[in-house]
């Protein structure tokens, strides 16, 4: 039986991508950002997952306004890296792993999510940036995971609510340890913290609602249900959204959780920049 080891969060923002092509990690300005993530590579090292499932956002690639899917998830051999126009260095394809991919797909449906299943998926920074900062070379680092991406529509409104995105991932944990497969998971939730890239608010980034959010997910995720979308945009702006995907990884991560390192980093590109490693008990 496929087993969760633990989640991660980070921000995908392209700036990183393109701050990891040209090995800025001892820059100045990106230094306290790129500290938060050795304890995680000792910890993945330790570890060695076997699947990596992505939880991102599509930032207009594989999906755009006019066709913006609740929750899609790929079942691929491999995901393809395409230009989206940053300047990020195409990578090679991501290996798939399709067969769990499947009983992932077929196991929500059972409990009633709506799923869009993807036999192709490009992916982009929302999805590579993640891979990058966790496991260095990617997707060449000798220990990567297979992997399966999850997006979640943070960009077309009506998003879905903060309850619907935590159940979504205590769905999602339930179909992997349904997997029959001796198998190590690990999570990702990639996206946020606060951020506003347009309209008057550019620029926006709430501090103490980022921290109080990182507090929380720990160990009271259920109360931040109580924030309604509204909310969300209103304290963590118009991209804060990204939240959500933190919300789905601790769903799949059940009741307790032990909290192993945290980096808290403002501004990177006019984000909050959160990351959070936390182990399954």
């Amino acid at each position: 039986m496929a087993r969760i080891l633990g989640g991660i969060t980070t921000s995908h923002i392209p700036a990183v991508g393109n701050a990891i092509a040209n090995n800025l990690q001892d820059d100045p300005y990106w230094k306290p950002f790129f500290d938060g993530y050795p304890k995680v590579h000792e910890w993945l090292a330790d570890n060695k997952p076997d699947i990596v499932i992505n939880i991102y956002n599509d930032h207009g690639l594989g999906f755009f306004l006019d066709k913006m899917p609740t929750f899609a998830i790929g079942a691929a051999h491999e995901y393809k890296n395409e230009d989206e126009g940053w300047g990020i260095p195409q990578l090679d394809p991501f290996p798939g792993a399709p067969e769990m991919s499947w009983h992932i797909i077929e196991g929500m449906v059972e409990d009633e999510f709506d799923i869009t299943s993807c036999q192709e998926l490009a992916v982009e920074h929302g999805f590579v940036v993640p891979m990058q900062l966790f496991w260095p070379g990617a997707p060449l680092h000798p220990d990567m995971p297979k992997a399966i991406p999850i997006s979640a529509n943070t960009v077309q409104h009506p998003i879905p609510t903060m309850n619907r995105a935590l159940n979504f991932g205590k769905s999602l944990r339930k179909a992997i340890e349904s997997f029959p497969e001796d198998l190590k998971v690990v999570v990702l939730g990639a996206g946020g913290l606060s951020h506003q890239l347009d309209g008057e608010r550019a620029g926006f980034i709430n501090k103490d609602f980022d921290q109080m959010c990182m507090e929380k997910i720990v160990s009271a995720p259920e109360e931040l249900t109580s924030i309604s979308r509204h909310d969300l945009v209103r304290q963590a702006g118009a991209q804060g959204t990204e939240f959500l995907m933190w919300m789905m990884m601790r769903g799949a991560l059940g009741d307790n959780v032990t909290e192993l390192t945290h980096n808290y980093h403002i501004p990177i590109s006019n984000t909050g920049a959160g990351t959070m490693l936390l182990e399954c008990e």
